[in-house]
């Protein structure tokens, strides 16, 4: 789609409340605000795929706070800021004050003088990334509103314990690409299943975040997972408020083989019992670590009794026409390559991995997206100010 057709569009959302405001989950966002983004999505990309510069911001800062291990999220933030004109400034706690017993409050304002954007990630302990991230933004807040910042910088929320909005939304752009307009996601099967893992205890926000987001769009969503595997009830309760509001449906099984017939899209991936991050938290808040590593090898040991869980050929031909859309977060757990029994085998994952890496692609100009809405009042116009202006991004002489 033209820049042209895609400003159109644009302009008959209202997305006024996304200015200046932090973004922490989807369900907390119109659905006109979801598509304005996706459609900005769009154009960032489009303006980049004609080497013309993206650039909203001549100076300032990204603050980049991950508070667990990343690769594609972190260098998708980094990426997002670059393209927008932002410098990339990684805050690594172990390296800081806080090491020494800092406040949350006095880092949140020392790290933010000069920023115009923090993204945070803080995934692994239930009732704390979420809670951190609020903290972190009512305490910028408090500085803004005492004149110790200039500016109020905003949030994007990386991932926390409850959601993986950057994560969801990607994918939910790469589907709307691949079946030619989010109209056409109305009424497509997504299995959203627990698959086992031999690595580590996973998030819950993934599948939290698919649930609560692609029942926005009309579709039959199906979580399947392990008895004692469940997710956030809270979560859960929001997917089914969206059944009423927008003609979706979401059901919970624990066959993994129920979920998967008939589906056009599938995303097999593991996470730990909510029951199970609810200890892990609690280990936490003592200061526990060996508590924690015990907890861990229980999570490992546990799930090897679901090793039957897993994304074969076989159970892909069960699929609409043997032929479903397979989505991962990644990286994945691929029966004897990076596991010897993990979430997926390696045939599966080999045919789709170029969509797969399609699927990621999307990820930085979400996150871009995000922060262009949060920093220009007049989305629609910059698009067509920076198409104009012809300023290239990169001068090729060849």
């Amino acid at each position: 789609m033209s820049l042209e057709s895609l400003v159109k569009q644009l302009k008959g959302y209202d997305y006024g409340n996304l200015y200046h405001e932090d973004f922490f989950h989807t369900w907390d966002k119109t659905q006109d605000e979801l598509m304005a983004i996706f459609t900005v999505a769009d154009a960032l990309r489009e303006l980049r795929e004609n080497n013309k510069s993206c650039r909203i911001a001549d100076s300032g800062l990204a603050i980049s706070l991950f508070r667990d291990n990343s690769t594609r999220t972190r260098f998708s933030f980094a990426s997002a800021a670059n393209l927008l004109g932002l410098e990339i400034q990684n805050f690594e706690e172990g390296e800081s004050q806080i090491a020494h017993g800092e406040t949350i409050k006095e880092t949140a304002n020392m790290i933010s003088f000069m920023a115009d954007v923090v993204g945070i990630r803080d995934d692994m302990y239930i009732g704390k990334g979420y809670t951190f991230m609020k903290e972190f933004s009512e305490h910028m807040q408090e500085g803004y509103d005492d004149g110790v910042l200039e500016q109020r910088p905003t949030i994007v929320n990386l991932q926390c314990d409850i959601d993986h909005p950057t994560q969801c939304m990607a994918d939910a752009l790469h589907l709307i690409h691949e079946f030619g307009g989010v109209e056409n996601l109305r009424g497509k099967k997504v299995a959203m299943s627990w698959a086992y893992s031999p690595s580590y205890g996973k998030p819950l926000s993934v599948p939290q975040g698919i649930i609560g987001l692609m029942t926005r769009f009309g579709m039959d969503v199906t979580l399947a997972h392990p008895e004692g595997y469940e997710i956030m009830s809270d979560v859960e309760d929001i997917a089914r408020g969206n059944e009423a509001k927008y003609g979706g449906k979401f059901s919970k099984t624990y066959s993994m083989e129920e979920a998967f017939k008939d589906a056009d899209i599938v995303y097999p991936k593991s996470w730990a019992p909510y029951a199970a991050m609810e200890k892990r938290t609690d280990l936490y808040a003592q200061g526990d670590k060996a508590g924690i590593d015990a907890l861990e090898q229980e999570l490992l040991e546990h799930n090897k009794s679901h090793m039957d869980w897993q994304c074969t050929e076989e159970l892909m031909k069960t699929t609409k026409d043997g032929k479903a859309l397979y989505l991962h977060c990644l990286p994945a757990d691929i029966t004897g390559v990076s596991a010897e029994v993990g979430e997926v085998d390696a045939s599966v994952f080999d045919r789709y991995r170029i969509p797969l890496y399609k699927q990621a692609s999307y990820k930085p100009y979400i996150i871009a997206a995000m922060i262009f809405m949060q920093k220009i009042k007049d989305p629609a116009a910059k698009l067509e100010e920076l198409w104009a202006a012809a300023a290239t991004r990169l001068a090729d002489n060849a």
